[in-house]
């Protein structure tokens, strides 16, 4: 049997703190042979990103390997050389490159992308400044910058998120590296980004006959790319297989828990619960004895599962195998679909809480400190859509389309150029909050509220949960002393968090505790509607799910409307009725979920619904046939006819290119900008297409 290229055995990384030691990675297995993709899959706190560093010997103080080997080429034990050495470094983007999670926050502001990629080619090579200039012209090409000589002069706040993740991969291959490790590379991307991302990673691989170590959290990802899955748990390899059986045969609970957690495309309309796992990943100073994932597992056998450590099991062969008691997991069976489709039926039909007229934002550009503006950014640019009450409304579009600003302007955290935003008060009169300044906005900021993208950065540090939740009720007037005390207590049970928590601070609780504390904030003046922008892109699949699932049970409780903006169409469909498509700052597509889904109207919305990552190896190419290319045009001079045209596949005239596309209506309740959707016929998702049948387990969207 033919060496592995990089072979992991009984690895160990802990950190030595005041609270103990924290065993991040506890005895972790892994291959890697030459040429494959294998992707290391679990939920944030289980070790990938630790493991990764392992490898490159990057782990931060006080983090150190223990025990356990690395095996490189088969000759050298990473594991065993110095994390300063002069033999690490060169194996360091020499022979194994890595990319890291986050471009914009990887790529320094003070120096161009030519010279961070200029300085790791001199590093490993012996080349002049002209030279390394000239080479890192040519990887910028190879990795699909445009315009590559004027790119390499750039700082990276002067190029999108795509952009500066391609000069990461330009970066990581510089060497021509036998070994990439990707850690959680796409995940901070649009998804039609995301796909092309992908796909250059993989023609790459080909073309360097490269293996790659992919770090994510989803699965969909996985399906696009992987040779071979391992499901990581708690510091420890739990399931390893070919992506085929991992997807299609998984035999561990948490393999299956994952994919039952994701959402998926199904193009049916109905808004159905995902099924969450139950619990969070445990914190490592507190690793349940037996097996570590029985708090969580459905099927843990009391005796069994919680003292003894899981026996290896294999499965149609060596390749395939996993830690667990069980030799067979029960089937999950699928609850029936939570009928809401009915109540939901005439949503189109109920009274706006909110209408938009004529809505812009457009923001000087061109000017300097002595210099007038010489143009403007129109991040939105006439935009006109209702929100019924009680209702959803599904925003979506890539970055950069004006979402966020008209959520904000919504919100009247900024104010907007012209146009109105038309609010019914619970009197059933109609305000344009444009117009309302002083006591009057506090009093309908009271009434709309925000939910924040990032549970991390929008919770204040110094405060501990009692005060940032009842900050609100402060700030409004609405309660203090004890009565605020014991209101904040009552929204902390509705969310599902403990009340004892309360004189916490926000660095005690995980991310999806901060987004479910962010949803409590806004929820604690009883508001009418809630914006919640990109509420679950940060978020492990597993607690995205329960997040999806708590705004929809609160919504019925409370009889809520939201404006939910996000880029990622599984996510909308499983929480709308009705959804809007934003493209350069104007509405392309609005219509109920369920005709948007199956049928779309705009090559746009066809492009997005097909971006989105499906978790089924076996559709894998699919979507290539939908895919548009380049990156979003520049705002600040979007260009003329229709803003889409430079990146359709069936632009077909001058109508396209040169005469700006009404908004049509299409029946009674859809809307369209496109000159030709009367006689386009574009793919939408079949009701069926993307459920995953896995032994008796659907992982689909379970109630």
């Amino acid at each position: 049997m033919e060496e592995p290229l990089l072979r992991i055995e009984g690895l160990r990384t802990h950190f030595f703190t005041s609270e103990g030691v924290l065993k991040a990675v506890d005895g972790m297995d892994l291959s890697v042979p030459a040429g494959t993709t294998v992707c290391l899959v679990g939920e944030s706190g289980c070790g990938k990103s630790v493991t990764a560093r392992s490898i490159l010997q990057l782990v931060d103080k006080p983090g150190k390997i223990v025990d356990g080997s690395i095996r490189w080429n088969g000759k050298v034990d990473l594991a065993r050389l110095h994390p300063a050495g002069e033999e690490i470094r060169r194996v360091r983007g020499g022979e194994i490159g890595m990319i890291f999670q986050e471009p914009m926050a990887s790529l320094s502001p003070m120096y161009t992308v030519g010279a961070q990629l200029s300085q790791a080619l001199r590093l490993h090579r012996d080349l002049t400044k002209q030279e390394a200039r000239q080479e890192s012209i040519a990887l910028l090409r190879k990795v699909g910058i445009p315009n590559a000589e004027q790119r390499f002069d750039s700082y990276p706040f002067q190029l999108s998120g795509g952009m500066c993740q391609r000069v990461m991969i330009a970066i990581a291959l510089c060497c021509d590296p036998a070994l990439l490790i990707a850690d959680e590379p796409t995940t901070a991307l649009d998804v039609t980004t995301q796909a092309r991302i992908l796909d250059l990673m993989m023609d790459l691989r080909a073309q360097n006959d490269m293996a790659i170590l992919f770090i994510t959290h989803d699965l969909g990802v996985v399906a696009e790319i992987a040779d071979e899955v391992a499901v990581m748990y708690l510091g420890k390899v739990v399931e390893h297989g070919t992506v085929d059986e991992i997807f299609s045969d998984p035999r561990h609970p948490y393999t299956r828990a994952l994919l039952r957690s994701i959402p998926k495309l199904r193009g049916s309309g109905a808004r159905q619960r995902l099924t969450a796992i139950r619990g969070m990943v445990p914190a490592l100073r507190r690793v349940p004895d037996g097996c570590p994932f029985h708090t969580r597992c459905d099927h843990a056998i009391e005796g069994l599962c919680d003292t003894a450590p899981p026996p290896l099991r294999t499965y149609g062969g060596d390749g395939h195998l996993a830690y667990c008691h069980l030799d067979e997991v029960p089937a999950e069976r699928s609850a029936p679909v939570v009928a809401r489709v009915a109540e939901r039926a005439s949503a189109s039909e109920a009274e706006p809480l909110l209408r938009i007229e004529g809505l812009t934002k457009h923001y000087p550009s061109g000017g300097g400190l002595f210099r007038r503006p010489s143009g403007a950014v129109r991040a939105v640019d006439g935009v006109d859509l209702a929100i019924p009450a009680g209702r959803t409304l599904g925003l979506v579009g890539e970055s950069g389309c004006g979402k966020t600003t008209l959520g904000r302007c919504v919100a009247r955290l900024i104010d907007p150029t012209s146009g109105r935003i038309l609010y019914r008060t619970a009197e059933g009169d109609e305000v344009d909050l444009v117009t309302v300044t002083g006591a009057r906005l506090k009093e309908f900021r009271r009434q709309i509220r925000v939910i924040f993208q990032d549970p991390f950065s929008s919770l204040n540090p110094r405060m501990t949960l009692q005060q940032i939740v009842g900050e609100p009720l402060k700030t409004h007037g609405i309660a203090g002393g004890s009565e605020l005390k014991d209101r904040v207590a009552d929204m902390l049970v509705r969310v599902g968090l403990r009340p004892e928590y309360m004189q916490r601070y926000p660095h005690a609780f995980s991310g999806g505790q901060r987004q479910r504390i962010n949803i409590a904030r806004a929820l604690i003046t009883e508001p009418r509607l809630v914006i919640a922008d990109e509420p679950v892109s940060a978020l492990d699949v597993s607690v995205r799910a329960q997040i999806l699932n708590l705004l929809t049970d609160l919504q019925d409780e409370l009889g809520l409307t939201y404006l939910f903006i996000s880029h990622d169409l599984s996510v909308v469909e499983h929480i709308s009725d009705r959804v809007t498509v934003m493209y350069l700052g104007k509405v392309a597509e609005d219509a109920d979920t369920a005709n948007l889904y199956r049928q779309p109207l705009h090559p746009y919305t066809e492009a997005l619904l097909h971006a989105v990552p499906v978790p089924d190896p076996g559709l894998r190419r699919e979507r290539h046939a939908y895919e548009i290319a380049d990156d979003l045009p520049d705002p600040a001079a979007p260009p003329p006819g229709c803003r889409f045209h430079t990146r359709c596949t069936h632009v077909r005239d001058e109508l396209c290119r040169t005469v700006v596309p009404e908004l049509r209506a299409f029946g009674e309740w859809r809307q369209a900008a496109c000159h030709h959707a009367a006689d386009l016929t574009l793919a939408g998702m079949a009701s069926t297409a993307h459920d995953v049948e896995v032994s008796g387990l659907t992982a689909g969207r379970d109630a």
